[in-house]
């Protein structure tokens, strides 16, 4: 089983606020995973920065192949702002497909996701 980490867990896991003890058991037991959105979401400072080792390591994170269903999309924001969850941004709905499509948990620090598993029928970690 693999687990998908979620940029707002990387981002704080990067910066050392508070170390989540399971990013780093998920590295160890080979089970963490990411996808080319989150991806992009944390690259680009950490390319600005020069911070070329770290760009490489999360270059070599397996990668989920990223389908996007658009009209999926446009159902799962529906869905999502007719039960009240509202303001849940497009890259998160994306992440949250992504994770569906490939029956795999995802870990975050997001609480859109937490709402948005009651509807759109995702595992969080």
């Amino acid at each position: 089983m693999s687990v998908l980490v979620d940029s707002s867990v990387w981002i704080q896991y990067l910066r050392g606020n508070g170390s989540d003890d399971r990013v780093d058991w998920l590295i160890d037991e080979g089970m963490i995973c990411i996808n080319e959105l989150i991806l992009a979401e944390l690259l680009p400072p950490l390319i600005v920065r020069k911070q070329s080792k770290l760009v490489g390591l999360l270059r070599e994170i397996p990668k989920l192949p990223l389908l996007i269903d658009w009209p999926g999309i446009e159902q799962a924001q529906c869905a999502c702002i007719q039960k009240g969850v509202n303001k849940v941004g497009i890259p998160d709905l994306i992440i949250a497909q992504n994770a569906k499509q490939n029956s795999i948990p995802v870990l975050t620090y997001d609480r859109h996701f937490l709402l948005m598993t009651k509807i759109l029928g995702f595992e969080l970690f």
